[in-house]
């Protein structure tokens, strides 16, 4: 209790020293009202997914890290369908009957396909006719139209493996891993695919986090001596990996050559966009209790880490934090990104505040962010206008890695569960915490690890699929956010793919320019929606949508329509210098 009103005690102090930049003049957002902010629909709309992570009472470390989910359009049909990641049974000689929890279904990651009809949600499980049979012990997804045939594919992470599933054009997938030539034998999380070098073709990093098998596996313990799981810590961390597309459907490995091998780290999220704001793409890494990785393009192949210098690598206090999920987006309307990052209880969620070409500072308590955050341990996020106010909100997962001591003590048969976080922003540079106006779904307490963003119903705002390690997967629908007027865009590049890492601007008159990024990186171990959706607030009105798109060309649109969806293709709008 000491502690806590200590910290209580300096956010107080560092919102009352400390100011934040003048901003653009705005009306604030006010909170929604009338009813909840989201509805959970998982299983009334078809998703009976639960999660299985093989616990025997070993305490396996990947047992509490696991796991993600993707939302992708996989056939091409305007909405997004659903992939989500399974475990496996963990430790030599264990069979189902060892398993502390019993699975349900098929131990794989399953399929499901949007079959939205006139408003109607419903998902059709399709794993079987899809010919993806996913039965390694799974971590994450990541989704991007690597060959660049006008379909997206499906990457899956995992303990001691990667898969990459082609999509055929079909309904159908193929295993295309060793083909590719991206495999991968360290325990990988998170990943994203981005076009680092302009080529036009997608290449694909990966985190990995430590050196675990389960032979190494190693027994640590609460500070009550009771059984639990380690910290990252315990084992030696390990490098990611840069896979360069050779733009003939097969990758190289370019970890070495690029630099990205020359720190190991223990990552967990990552995140892909010009920071310092020279027409390249730039890979900032959230690594667990080590200092998180700035990768600055060179524009020739290779990366700098200049985390440290940036002021994002390590808290205002100089300590590396237990960083899992991440996300960047610009939250104040002033034409930079900023960088957010959960962590554990105790630690606090840190904001990054992109003070120029990307130099940051942390202003995590100043934001309201800090105190908020200070007693859960966060992984899946983002920042997304979940009121299509124009001002980015954020959702936070969180869920324990550590034994709850009081659950724990109440004989919770897994004491690992925390409630999720919705937090508003006022659009004055602070954000709000509105969990409790978020709806039932926000007060339940579950094991929170991944999260996917996009709009799933086609209505104009976004949705969360979220996931729970060794618990069912929820389904979030947005509830209010298509209230307020919106503009939603699809982008093409001229390679006939989604053009993942573009920069996109919507002027309005004498409101704010309101910048977004096709993506589906962020969160953890997730892949998003690639669709931009800009939140309007109460007006049409729109100026000009200008596209900067990964090949370093910029071109601009007028006359765009609100409240609908458009496909914008490179090539087609008017060249901007």
């Amino acid at each position: 209790m000491a502690r806590s009103l200590f910290l209580l005690f300096v956010g107080l102090v560092f919102l009352a020293g400390c100011q934040m930049p003048t901003q653009p003049s705005i009306n604030q957002s006010q909170p929604s009202s009338g009813g909840e902010i989201f509805v959970e629909a998982a299983q009334t709309s078809g998703i009976d997914f639960v999660h299985f992570n093989g616990m025997s009472g070993e305490f396996y470390f990947p047992e509490i890290m696991g796991a993600g989910a993707a939302l992708f359009d996989f056939d091409n049909d305007g909405d997004p369908d659903v992939y989500l990641v399974q475990g496996t049974m963990l430790g030599p000689g264990k069979t189902i009957s060892d398993a502390t929890d019993k699975p349900q279904g098929a131990l794989q990651g399953r399929l499901y396909r949007n079959d939205l009809n006139n408003g109607q949600l419903r998902f059709t499980d399709v794993t079987a006719q899809s010919g993806i049979v996913a039965r390694l012990y799974g971590m994450g997804a990541t989704t991007g139209d690597f060959d660049n045939d006008g379909f997206t594919d499906l990457l899956l992470t995992g303990l001691g493996e990667v898969q990459l599933w082609r999509n055929n054009g079909n309904g159908t997938f193929a295993d295309f891993t060793k083909k590719a030539g991206i495999a991968d034998t360290d325990w990988s999380v998170s990943a994203a695919f981005v076009d680092y070098d302009r080529d036009g073709a997608l290449d694909l990093f990966v985190c990995n986090y430590v050196n675990f098998v389960i032979a190494n596996n190693k027994k640590c313990y609460s500070p009550t001596s009771r059984l639990d799981y380690c910290a990252p810590r315990a084992y030696s961390p390990m490098p990611s990996m840069l896979f360069h597309n050779k733009g003939n459907g097969t990758f190289e490995n370019a970890s070495a050559k690029s630099g990205i091998a020359g720190e190991a780290s223990s990552a967990l999220g990552v995140v892909c966009s010009d920071f310092n704001e020279d027409g390249w793409v730039d890979i900032y890494v959230a690594n667990d209790q080590r200092e998180n990785f700035l990768w600055i393009n060179q524009q020739n192949g290779t990366f700098k880490n200049d985390a440290l210098l940036a002021g994002c690598a390590v808290s205002r206090d100089g300590k590396p934090e237990a960083s899992m999920g991440v996300d960047a987006g610009d939250f104040d309307a002033d034409g930079d990104e900023d960088l957010f990052i959960t962590h554990l209880s105790g630690e606090k969620s840190t904001f990054y505040y992109n003070i120029g070409k990307g130099t940051f500072e942390d202003r995590s308590f100043e934001t309201g962010i800090g105190t908020a955050s200070m007693n859960s341990t966060g992984f899946g996020t983002l920042m997304f206008d979940y009121d299509n106010d124009g001002w980015l909100d954020i959702l936070a997962v969180n869920g324990a890695v550590t034994v709850i001591e009081a659950q724990a003590a109440a004989k919770d048969p897994f004491p690992f569960h925390q409630s999720n976080q919705l937090y508003r922003n006022k659009g004055d540079s602070t954000f709000v915490e509105v969990t409790d106006q978020a709806g039932a779904a926000f007060k339940l307490s579950e094991v929170g690890r991944g999260a996917a963003f996009g709009d799933v119903d086609n209505d104009g705002d976004t949705d969360v699929l979220i996931t729970n390690n060794n618990g069912r997967a929820r389904l979030l629908l947005n509830q209010v956010g298509n209230r307020q007027h919106w503009a939603g865009l699809r982008l093409i590049d001229a390679k006939g793919r989604d053009a993942l890492g573009a920069r996109v601007t919507l002027t309005r008159n004498q409101k704010p320019v309101l910048l977004r990024r096709a993506r589906t990186d962020g969160s953890y171990a997730s892949a998003n929606d690639p669709r931009v959706l800009f939140g309007l607030g109460a007006t049409t009105e729109i100026g000009a949508v200008r596209v900067n798109w990964p090949s370093g060309k910029t071109e601009e649109w007028a006359n765009m329509p609100a409240d609908k969806y458009t496909t914008l293709h490179e090539g087609s709008g008017k060249p901007v210098q």
